[in-house]
């Protein structure tokens, strides 16, 4: 597999939406370094074939690079940028959902003996490792079929199928593999994820929502910070303030109701906390909004 040939694929296929023509494969060219950005990861394989891409998890810090590969089992706040992007010379990432259904149906198809042993510890939603031969030339095939519309509908899902099974067997497949079991850890942390996703703008206790995973409080607490990097509490304030900031942009003169309706009754909290997070007062970065200056979002994590 050359790498050459993935940053010219990359390269000649890159839209500015991110999107292709393969269902959940986005491409993202980024040609200068911008202010960090923040979205949802969702549950994607992201791959970097140029440059190098810096990601933030609650007070951690992931960094990936070319030839590297990240993997996000859960869908959490981040914030991300491309830190060495020039103009000419673009940082070069692709990403692909990883979807549990697809990861279920391989651990059927492969039976008992032929996965590695999964450890019993819950490991962090987001992974970094280095990319084997096996997995990038996979992808090459994927992306090759961009300019094959005659084969796609075939070979689409065989390719895509390659590289769960590369992932899976890989250096964080057990990460991977979670994703297809119903009755994981993993899976129940990721229902806890949805529901405050769901309800960020209510107060909730720690307590109802460890009974909805199914989970004493204390497993609860520490399987969640350990998947998320945050604790709950944590997690539903970066979830408001993201609700907030898309409010904002297309009310940027309502502070106070924005951050009511995603939660707070503290405007002077509220806008402290919104600082802290996009490093500007709201009303300041509304402004910035409006006049069309706004901070990148992560385009992929």
């Amino acid at each position: 597999m050359s790498a050459d040939e993935l940053v010219e694929l990359l390269q000649r296929h890159a839209r500015p939406d991110l999107t292709t023509a393969i269902d959940g494969v986005r491409i993202c060219a980024a040609d200068r370094t911008v202010s960090p950005g923040s979205s949802m990861s969702g549950t994607v394989l992201a791959v970097v074939a140029r440059g190098s891409k810096r990601l933030a998890v609650g007070d951690h810090i992931h960094e990936y690079g070319a030839g590297q590969y990240l993997v996000a089992s859960v869908d959490i706040p981040v914030t991300g940028q491309f830190v060495d992007a020039v103009p000419g010379h673009p940082a070069l990432g692709f990403g692909m959902t990883l979807e549990p259904a697809a990861i279920a149906e391989l651990l059927l198809q492969a039976g008992p003996g032929e996965l590695p042993r999964s450890p019993g510890s819950v490991r962090p939603g987001i992974v970094v490792s280095d990319a084997p031969d096996e997995l990038l030339d996979a992808i090459v095939r994927l992306l090759r079929l961009l300019g094959r519309p005659g084969d796609r509908r075939v070979l689409v899902p065989l390719v895509k199928r390659e590289i769960l099974w590369r992932l899976m067997t890989g250096e964080q497949g057990d990460i991977v593999r979670q994703l297809g079991l119903a009755d994981s850890s993993l899976a129940h942390i990721r229902r806890a994820v949805q529901w405050i996703r769901e309800n960020y703008s209510r107060p909730f206790r720690v307590e109802e929502v460890a009974q909805l995973s199914g989970m004493s409080v204390s497993a609860f607490h520490k399987n969640f910070q350990a998947v998320t990097e945050m604790s709950p509490i944590q997690f539903q304030k970066h979830i408001r303030l993201q609700a907030a900031r898309l409010l904002l942009a297309s009310r940027p003169h309502d502070v106070t109701g924005v951050g009511h309706r995603v939660g707070y009754d503290n405007p002077s909290q509220f806008s402290r906390e919104y600082r802290r997070q996009f490093g500007a007062p709201p009303s300041v970065d509304a402004a910035r909004m409006r006049d069309g200056a706004a901070l990148a979002p992560a385009a992929l994590p």
